[in-house]
């Protein structure tokens, strides 16, 4: 199965269990990778046989900004199913930090990972 990776996506979103979350929101990073097969668009050299990132960054961009949940685990549901929307994709590897998460340790990030297919 071939790939397609876009990582580093950043979106400002309103998701957490804490009131202050919900009222400044914060920045959240979103990586996926995409498994599907890239021959027929390559063949035809079509981007409609394959995934056009930029509509599906603006899609992604649009649920982080969007209506806030308490758990990033949730986020990363509603990205994965995005992502498995468009009908050449077979599989979504989903990961979204939250690198300001609300930890009162000195950390680097905070991150939530899952992969979801259509089988």
């Amino acid at each position: 199965m071939d790939r397609i990776e876009l990582t580093g996506l950043r979106a400002r979103g309103r998701h957490g269990c804490l009131p202050a979350e919900r009222e400044l929101g914060q920045e959240f990073v979103v990586d996926v990778a995409l498994g599907l097969d890239t021959r027929p668009a390559a063949a035809g050299d079509d981007l409609s046989r394959t995934v056009d990132y930029g509509s599906l960054a603006g899609r992604l961009v649009a649920i982080v900004e969007g209506e806030p949940v308490n758990l990033i685990e949730t986020l990363a549901e509603n990205l994965a199913a995005a992502c498995l929307e468009d009908p050449t994709v077979q599989e979504a590897h989903v990961t979204v930090h939250k690198p300001a998460a609300p930890v009162p340790h000195p950390f680097t990030d905070v991150a939530v990972k899952i992969s979801r297919s259509r089988s």
